[in-house]
């Protein structure tokens, strides 16, 4: 393959899409950017070499319908395709039939998508590498296989569905009771939201920071942690301030995380951008895999302030068959954070509740 690309879809919308047009235009590289009909003067649309509408007003009727994207690929003659985060970004079905059609998809093989994308398959990978898990169990066949696997790793135990992300599922059981109760439940809401009901078992850890890796590879068998993010203020199991370099972080743990994280992404010759999630338990200055994100995470930004490095233009380089040099981790200069804004109804129970945005600042002096 060249070492650049001519012309590459965008196949998402607002800031991420915003983002890899300033990365293709650095690097002379045309975009084409696809739209919802409420999208038609979006920014990203606005400022994109080539446009092209997918009607409809939702994510299922827009930036989620697979073949007609790749329709549109086809159509416009683009090198890659890149979706960032989001919508098909770890769509394996959609990375494979884009490669299929002669067309980069700027990401993971599909194999690695598939490989990363059930938890429980995920933790046999990372048993594999020899890295930490938290004590737990593969699929379960039913909730009495469940109560006697939570009796033998002890209560309480996280039932979690192997499939989808975002907390989902997630829930706590505190004993028998609950574990049986909570038990179709989580087999529903996995099959309902993620087209998957395998649920699995891990032991609680009550103090537990979120903490995860960015890592990077070339698909030769090259990967690199290009630094850490600690994720652990959240709300309903939703990310609202993320930070790098984690606080207080002794510096013998995060070596030990970048090693775990580089060989697991080794173990399958990874390939692109991801991100390898950890549980911290300070207590014990331990650390469990949790799960690896096949794609750009949104808060990929604070890395790259610190790093100095455009994950974006290494993502695009890498799938044009032009790599960056893997031979060394950079430097982390500085603390970066970022922080998302959630709207609730306090009327409601605190329901999300977005809507309309009559006022805002920013970039307040002290702030």
């Amino acid at each position: 393959m060249a070492d650049t690309f001519r012309k590459v879809l965008i196949a998402n919308r607002g800031e991420i899409a915003v983002r890899i047009q300033r990365s293709l235009r650095r690097l002379g590289i045309a975009s084409v950017a696809i739209y919802s009909e409420p999208d038609r003067h979006a920014r990203h649309v606005l400022d994109a070499d080539e446009s092209v509408g997918l009607g409809g007003h939702s994510a299922a009727e827009s930036y989620l319908q697979a073949e007609r994207i790749l329709e549109i690929a086809v159509q416009t003659g683009v090198d890659a395709v890149i979706p960032g985060y989001g919508f098909l970004s770890e769509n394996a079905d959609f990375a494979e039939n884009c490669e299929q059609a002669g067309i980069a998809f700027v990401g993971p093989t599909p194999e690695q998508i598939r490989q990363f994308g059930l938890k429980h398959t995920a933790r046999a990978l990372a048993i594999e590498a020899g890295v930490p898990l938290a004590p737990g169990t593969g699929l379960l066949i039913d909730v009495d296989q469940a109560c006697a696997e939570a009796a033998r790793i002890g209560y309480p135990v996280m039932l979690k569905s192997t499939a989808g992300g975002g907390g989902i599922g997630l829930t706590r059981c505190n004993d028998e009771a609950e574990l049986r109760q909570a038990f179709a439940s989580v087999q529903r809401l996995g099959q309902s939201f993620f087209a998957n009901s395998g649920v699995f078992l891990e032991r609680f850890v009550a103090r537990a920071r979120h903490v995860e890796v960015q890592i990077f590879g070339d698909g030769q068998g090259r990967v690199l942690a290009l630094g850490e993010r600690d994720c652990s203020l959240q709300r309903r199991n939703q990310k609202v301030i993320e930070e790098t370099p984690a606080p207080n972080m002794p510096p013998a743990t995060r070596e030990a995380l970048f090693t775990a994280a580089e060989r697991l992404g080794r173990t399958v010759s990874y390939r692109n951008a991801g991100t390898v999630e950890f549980m911290y338990e300070a207590e014990r200055d331990a650390f469990y895999f949790l799960e690896v994100n096949t794609r750009l995470q949104v808060e990929h930004p604070i890395t790259e302030m610190v790093t100095g490095i455009d994950l974006v233009e290494w993502m695009l380089r890498t799938a044009a068959g032009n790599p960056p040099e893997l031979s060394r981790r950079p430097e982390s200069r500085g603390v970066a954070i970022e922080a998302r804004v959630y709207a609730e109804d306090p009327l409601k129970d605190f329901q999300p509740s977005p809507g309309l945005l009559t006022e805002v600042h920013l970039n307040r002096p002290g702030f």
